[in-house]
């Protein structure tokens, strides 16, 4: 088959290619600005970030300090279901990318045949009769095709996959930052739910303590029925607050399940009485780092690349498609001698293809393109705004946050003194019991109070390192 594919065409096919490669119809990409500040509004008492800072710099929620969380943590990029079908979207995006790049190059396609066929015979009047007869045909061929791309079409095409496929990879890397995130929130909430129900159970040992011997002085007709009832009253609502608790908390543990893949049946996390918690001293970098690093900034300005790319894929539809072609093989009604120079065939030449009248569809087509890219630009500024605002809002109650604990802590020492000094004076008989449950009642609130800030605290802080788009090493 040494004429199959003529020494002119093989000429062709290499001066097109390398005459052709520079020419891309379309605009070039330049990544628009994007509307940073210099510095945090709400970043005064921060500490930046540093290559030379001492503390850890691997995965975010190490900073934590809590070995139970990082196992769970782990488990979310393996087994969460959500992570998993934006992994799947990544895998076909590159797929997509190599099919798209495979048109760049000519395409080789071989056929071989073999029929039988048969013709009938018939007779009408006037006319004699005519025979058939068997006849067999066999046939080998070979058909190279190749698109020139001219225009920069298949390239842009390429470029539009290509960014699409980075947007995809962000849109993983921001879903699982997200599910890691809730995970770290979930936990910490569980945690410190854990704490306020031993908390109540702490109490209502006190109040039921309380409650016998106001039974007994009422026995006696030393107390009142009121400091009875007032007992009673006290000790269930204490019991059906922290029943209250036990069913968020039960629904924190089945968040937690979902989130690693596991059916809540399969997963339970015991309460910890020894557990401590730890918030890092979080550094922060300038907000222009916030384009790097946060996920969907990046899936967002992958985006606004591909709607570029795909304004030159529309624009090249004003100019002619050039296709060669070249095909060429062996036919004959014999196989044992279907390979030889008489049986031989081929074709070449080129095609070109092109629209005369449309009516507008290709303008319009590119019109939609540039306002396609337009909406992503602006979809693109407004990530980096709504990133911006998520930092300066967790900064600013992270720091809120600092004197109001420091706050609650003192007021739930000093409720708890007077809630000490009143069971004493109730003990020796100057006060009701009323005045012991009044101090009772205002220790147990802010005791619970100060707990509820420090889960706040925790998850404001979690929300911060995904609000910085994680890892603050900006891998």
């Amino acid at each position: 088959m040494n004429a199959l594919l003529p020494s002119r065409l093989c000429v062709a096919v290499l001066l097109a290619s390398s005459l052709l490669g520079g020419c891309m119809v379309g605009p070039d990409y330049h990544k628009p600005a994007a509307p940073v500040s210099a510095t945090f509004k709400e970043a005064q008492g921060w500490k930046a970030a540093s290559p030379q800072d001492e503390l850890p710099k691997g995965p975010w929620w190490e900073l934590y300090q809590d070995p139970q969380l990082n196992a769970l943590t782990a488990q979310v990029q393996l087994n969460n279901q959500n992570v998993a079908v934006y992994a799947a979207q990544y895998r076909q995006a590159l797929a997509l990318v190599r099919e798209s790049r495979a048109d760049l190059f000519p395409t080789l396609s071989g056929t071989a045949s073999s029929t039988r066929s048969e013709t009938g015979t018939g007779s009408s009047s006037g006319s004699t009769s005519s025979s058939g007869g068997v006849s067999k045909e066999h046939s080998a061929s070979l058909s190279l095709s190749w698109e020139a791309d001219i225009w920069g079409k298949l390239r842009r095409t390429v470029e539009e996959d290509r960014a699409s496929a980075q947007a995809s990879a962000a849109d993983l890397a921001n879903a699982t930052l997200s599910a890691q995130s809730s995970l770290a929130q979930d936990y910490f909430q569980l945690r410190i739910l854990d704490q306020r129900i031993a908390l109540y159970r702490e109490t209502i040992t006190g109040y039921e303590r309380y409650l016998r011997i106001i039974q007994n002085k009422y026995d006696e007709q030393i107390s009142s029925r009121a400091d009875l009832a007032t007992g009673k009253t006290q000790l269930q609502s204490a019991q059906a607050s922290m029943l209250d608790l036990q069913w968020q908390r039960a629904q924190y543990e089945h968040a937690i399940a979902l989130l690693i893949g596991k059916a809540p049946a399969d997963f339970a996390l015991a309460a910890d009485p020894a557990w401590q918690y730890h918030v890092p001293s979080i550094p922060l970098g300038v907000p222009s780092r916030l384009l790097e690093r946060r996920p969907d900034i990046a899936a967002a300005e992958r985006d606004m690349a591909a709607a570029n790319a795909a304004v030159g894929v529309a624009t090249a539809a004003y100019y002619p498609d050039l296709t060669l072609s070249a095909s060429g093989g062996y036919q004959s009604s014999t196989i044992s001698n279907l390979f030889s120079v008489p049986n031989r065939f081929w074709s070449i030449g080129p095609s070109l293809t092109g629209t005369l009248l449309d009516f507008g569809a290709t303008k319009a087509a590119v019109e939609q393109a540039r306002h396609a890219y337009d909406a992503k630009v602006a979809t693109y500024r407004q990530t980096v705004l709504t990133g911006l605002g998520e930092v300066e809002d967790y900064l600013v109650e992270l720091r809120t946050l600092e004197p109001e604990l420091e706050a609650r802590r003192n007021s739930a020492q000093s409720a708890e003194e007077s809630a000490s000094v009143s069971r004493d004076q109730y003990e020796a008989g100057v006060i009701d019991y009323l005045d012991v449950a009044t101090t009772q009642a205002t220790s147990l609130s802010e005791r619970q109070t100060l707990l509820s800030l420090v889960a706040t605290q925790l998850v404001t802080s979690v929300q911060l390192q995904a609000a910085l788009g994680g890892s603050w090493t900006g891998e």
